[in-house]
């Protein structure tokens, strides 16, 4: 017999949530091994997509408290690890006689360790730090002022995030000295910083609809 899903799973926006939350970090892992560069400004293939992560980590937190935005983390975090391992598995299976992609096959996917360790530990971090730091001020500071909540966690994450990936990776994704190190870490915290304040009319509203939803789901 087939069970059917509880209704309340099935109506809260919660698991869905986490699945673009773990969807956005595994895409920005792939789209980040390449070095981007925007004039004098350098950064990398996820930025456009990365900040996604934290807003979705904020509506999260915010939602429903530290303890259920640590759980996504977690399972984020489990599932680009799983990723990184499959990719290694496929990589070192012995292609097929008319299979001629395996040297670009293995350049896309043979994520560095060094780089995988620095991805990792940065969204770990960053993401953790984030959540915290929004449940802690609305704790001290009540619910009120909401955007102080979702910039000022934004800052500490983006910032803890950005600085602990450049300095693990710095030597493998070319750079090479304390300026362009500087700039990587810097244009990327205000990018992203600047992507927080940029989503705001939209992380308001996701907010607040997130929150109906899972009254309705209580009340059902």
């Amino acid at each position: 017999m087939i069970e059917r899903m509880s209704p309340r799973v099935s109506r809260s926006p919660y698991p869905y949530l986490v699945a673009v939350f773990c969807a956005v970090f595994l895409i920005s892992n792939i789209t980040a091994q390449k070095g981007v560069a925007l004039g004098p400004l350098i950064t990398d293939g996820a930025f456009f997509l990365f900040p996604l992560a934290y807003v979705i980590g904020d509506v999260l937190a915010e939602v429903y408290g530290f303890d259920a935005a640590r759980r996504a983390v977690f399972t984020g975090f489990g599932v680009a690890v799983l990723a990184v391992l499959s990719f290694y598995i496929a990589i070192w299976l012995p292609g097929a006689d008319f299979y001629d992609g395996q040297d670009e096959f293995a350049s896309v996917l043979g994520l560095l360790p060094r780089v995988v360790v620095a991805s990792l530990s940065g969204y770990l971090a960053g993401q953790l730090l984030n959540a915290w730091v929004l449940q802690r001020m609305k704790d001290r500071f009540g619910t009120g002022r909401l955007w102080a909540r979702l910039i000022g966690s934004t800052v500490v994450g983006e910032f803890a995030d950005t600085l602990l990936f450049c300095s693990i990776a710095a030597g493998v994704i070319g750079i090479d000295s304390a300026g362009a190190f500087v700039n990587y870490v810097v244009v990327g915290f205000l990018w992203k910083t600047l992507m927080e304040v940029v989503l705001l009319p939209i992380t308001y509203p996701t907010i607040a609809a997130v929150r109906r939803a899972e009254e309705r789901v209580g009340a059902a």
